[in-house]
C-alpha cells in the first residue's frame, strides 16, 4: 500500500508532466492551435478474457465489433484523424499495455468499449472518466472491470501493489487523470447525450471510478458501457450487427461534435 500512496502523491505531475508546473507570476507558454490528430479505440477484454457475458454474447466479441464500426466511421469521415486500435482481433491485451499504446502514439483521445452485467432486469448505457467512485455500484462495477489483472503476470509488481478487491486501492488510483478531467467529461456528456438522442437508449448516466485501463493514459479518456448482456432484449440489440452499427455511430457523433468543438477554441 506504501507504493499506492505515493503514486497518489505524485499523480498529478505523472499525467501532466513537467510542462504543467508553472512558477507563480509566470505566465502558461503558447500551446499553438489544437488539433484532434489521434484518437485511440480500444475494445474491452480479448482473448483469454471473454468478459461477462449473456445467453449467446460475450463482452469480448460485442465490444470489438463496436469499436471497428466506430473506427470505421471516424477512417471515413475524419481524413485528418489517424486511428489506432488496441486490438483489431480476438487477443489479450493486458490494461497497461492499452494505455501505453495511446501514450506511444500521443493520442489526444482513448476511447474504451465495453459490456456490463447485472440483474436481468437491469439496462442502459454508462459512460465513465477516471474519478472516485461515489456509490458502492460505482465502486463494484470498478472491482469488476480491473479484476482482469489477475490474468497477468507479475500483475503486483506492474501495477505498484494496487489490489482490485480493496476500495483504498481504487480510490488512490482514482488520483490520476486528474489533469485531463474537463475534457474527459466534455466528451464523456456529448456520447451520452448521442446515445440518448440519436440512437435512443437509456441512459444510467456519466459517472466517475478508478478504472486501471484509464489509469496511465496521458489524455482525456472514457469507458462506455453499452449495455447489459444480462438482460435479454440488450443482448440481442447488443448482438445485433444494427445495433452495434447503431451504437458505433453515436459515440462517432460524439466524436464528431467534441473535436469541432474543442478545434473552434482555436479561434476565440
Amino acid at each position: 500500500m506504501r507504493n499506492i500512496v505515493a503514486l497518489g502523491v505524485a499523480a498529478l505531475l505523472f499525467v501532466a508532466g513537467p510542462s504543467a508546473v508553472v512558477a507563480p507570476g509566470k505566465a502558461h507558454p503558447s500551446p499553438g492551435k489544437f488539433r484532434l490528430r489521434t484518437v485511440v479505440l480500444d475494445a474491452g477484454h480479448g482473448g483469454k478474457d471473454r468478459g461477462c457475458h449473456g445467453v449467446k454474447a460475450r463482452e469480448a466479441d460485442v465490444s470489438l465489433k463496436i469499436i471497428l464500426a466506430l473506427g470505421r466511421l471516424i477512417e471515413e469521415n475524419q481524413p485528418g484523424v489517424k486511428v489506432v486500435y488496441t486490438r483489431k482481433t480476438d487477443v489479450f491485451v493486458e490494461l497497461a499495455d492499452r494505455a501505453g499504446i495511446a501514450n506511444r502514439h500521443n493520442a489526444d483521445l482513448f476511447i474504451s468499449v465495453h459490456c456490463n452485467s447485472g440483474p436481468s432486469s437491469a439496462y442502459g448505457t454508462e459512460v465513465w472518466t477516471m474519478g472516485t467512485a461515489k456509490s458502492a455500484a460505482n465502486l463494484a462495477l470498478a472491482k469488476r472491470e480491473n479484476s482482469v489483472i489477475l490474468q497477468e503476470e507479475n500483475y503486483k509488481e506492474r501495477y505498484s501493489g494496487f489490489d482490485p478487491n480493496s476500495p483504498q486501492s481504487h480510490i488512490l488510483f482514482s488520483l490520476y487523470q486528474s489533469a485531463h478531467v474537463e475534457n474527459s467529461l466534455r466528451f464523456a456528456d456529448r456520447v451520452d447525450r448521442q446515445l440518448r438522442t440519436t440512437v435512443g437508449r437509456k441512459s444510467r448516466g456519466v459517472k466517475q471510478a478508478g478504472f486501471l485501463v484509464l489509469w496511465k493514459s496521458t489524455m482525456p479518456s472514457v469507458l462506455i458501457e453499452a449495455g447489459f448482456l444480462t438482460n435479454r432484449a440488450e443482448e440481442s440489440y447488443l448482438n445485433d450487427k444494427a445495433g452495434q452499427s447503431y451504437m458505433a455511430t453515436g459515440i462517432y457523433h460524439a466524436f464528431r461534435d467534441y473535436k469541432k468543438e474543442l478545434e473552434a477554441m482555436n479561434d476565440e
